[in-house]
């Protein structure tokens, strides 16, 4: 059972405190990580596409900069992965790209043009982050994060 969409402006401190967290949190993650997808897509990759451009940069997330076959990539990104992503199929459309290469081995490398598109788009990220977080101050969201992390722990949640 959802809980109704409402103005928090409209809404009182006491009647938003018996609202459920549940509801919001999961209203929040999926808006925000459309938004993103959809930012990320009108910029030229899909946002598993990026995510392996930079699992597979040295200059990211990667420490040496070695291939990766799709299983390990997935298990790199096993807390952020949704199910509809598929890393073997986006892969392939980076592969079609030139952004990225297969050896025999089934490991996937990065090309200097895959390296390329991933600079250009983590360049637009701070753009992406502002909107996201606009009108929202630096103290409130340090708080949200913090009562979203306590409400992981006293639920038994993974530790951030």
């Amino acid at each position: 059972m959802g809980a109704p969409h409402m103005a928090t402006q409209q809404v009182s401190d006491a009647e938003l405190a018996a609202q459920p967290v549940g509801y919001w949190t999961g209203l929040a993650y999926e808006s925000i990580i459309a938004f993103i997808r959809a930012r990320q897509a009108e910029l030229g990759l899909t946002q598993p596409q990026f995510w392996l451009l930079r699992h597979l940069s040295k200059n990211d997330l990667s420490s040496d900069g070695r291939g990766m076959a799709v299983p390990e990539l997935e298990e790199a990104m096993k807390s952020y992965l949704r199910r509809e992503d598929d890393l073997e199929a986006e892969a392939k459309a980076l592969l079609e790209r030139g952004c990225l290469t297969r050896d025999g081995e089934g490991r996937w490398w990065i090309t200097e043009a895959g390296e390329q598109a991933r600079v250009d788009l983590k360049r637009h990220a701070p753009e992406i982050r502002a909107r996201i977080h606009e009108g929202i101050d630096d103290a409130d969201y340090a708080t949200t994060v913090r009562v979203l992390q306590k409400m992981i722990d006293n639920t038994g949640g993974p530790a951030a």
